[in-house]
């Protein structure tokens, strides 16, 4: 396989955007639970969504896995929080940092959209640890909330969709100068 998608996509999110990267490329998408061998693959995009800190299933699907050349590593987060926030982007490559060697985010190109959220959608577990984040970001006051915590408070008990097709973009003309 020369080109792959691997994502990994709890409520959906992740799907979405990876199975529309892959119709307007024609890359193959395949769940990280599926993964195929990556040591010959060319471009290697990796879709995850974000969940309590950390990219599902990032550090599965790249175990033991290190760019060599001529290789392409796209890593592609998915999450509430606004990317756009100097302070989103920051907690995200803390968490990158935390399941990947510096060698490898050093090399991959790094990319982040906007999912959504449906609270009647999570499981018990993920409804009660937001529950209790809510709680406490509550109590924090206004002028020192962080935008993602904000978001939190906003989305809260509600369906919100952020997703937004068009931030494939970059993505796309990442894939096509490596293609060219």
């Amino acid at each position: 396989m020369d080109q792959v998608i691997i994502y990994a996509s709890r409520y959906g999110s992740t799907y979405r955007y990876a199975k529309q990267l892959s119709e307007q490329t024609n890359i193959t998408a395949v769940s990280y639970k599926e993964a195929p061998d990556l040591s010959r693959t060319r471009t290697i995009i990796y879709m995850g969504g974000l969940y309590a800190g950390g990219v599902l299933g990032l550090a599965k699907a790249l175990r033991g896995f290190s760019i060599q050349n001529g290789q392409k590593l796209l890593l592609v987060t998915v999450g509430l929080a606004d990317p756009k926030e100097p302070e989103t982007r920051d907690n995200i490559r803390a968490s990158l940092q935390k399941q990947l060697s510096p060698e490898l985010i050093e090399q991959a190109k790094i990319f982040h959209l906007r999912g959504g959220i449906d609270y009647h959608k999570l499981s018990f577990g993920h409804r009660m640890m937001l529950k209790l984040l809510y709680q406490s970001l509550r109590r924090i006051p206004p002028e020192k909330q962080t935008a993602e915590n904000q978001a939190i408070i906003e989305t809260y008990g509600k369906q919100v969709d952020f997703t937004d097709f068009q931030a494939l973009e970059p993505i796309i003309q990442e894939i096509q100068q490596k293609m060219a």
